[in-house]
């Protein structure tokens, strides 16, 4: 098992880091540019990867009570990841953190894809939620 987890504070309250990223119709808008989610029947989703051209049937979870969402592969358990937002102690600032693990190692992207890839998802992540706290005022 292979695992990689990335955090990065923003200047915004836990409530509305996390309803910008559990925001189904806008998940495009922060996740990895090559991945594209399609929404089922909650909690099922299918995720097409342009690297692979590949489609994917996943379960996707969110619990607003917790700030927490939890995703996977479906069918095989190769894959899971979560994404946690926690309120810190300077007001109106959160930490966000994604963790993926790879259970099937061979399947798993580069290492470098991986990093980049999350690093690129918190940075898409924190500007939506700049633009959301800036459109509400």
């Amino acid at each position: 098992m292979t695992e990689y987890e990335r955090s990065r504070t923003m200047p915004a309250l836990p409530e509305l880091v996390f309803d910008e990223a559990a925001d189904t119709a806008r998940l495009e808008a922060w996740m990895p540019r090559d991945l594209h989610v399609q929404v089922g029947e909650p909690p099922a989703v299918t995720v097409h990867e342009d690297r692979t051209d590949s489609d994917e049937r996943g379960l996707l979870r969110s619990q607003k009570d917790q700030m927490r969402m939890e995703w996977g592969t479906r069918d095989d358990g190769r894959y899971a990841g979560w994404l946690q937002v926690a309120g810190m102690e300077s007001a109106g600032t959160s930490r966000v953190t994604i963790h993926l693990s790879f259970f099937d190692e061979d399947s798993a992207p580069p290492r470098e894809v991986i990093e980049q890839g999350l690093d690129e998802s918190l940075a898409r992540l924190e500007e939506q939620v700049r633009l959301r706290a800036e459109s509400s005022g």
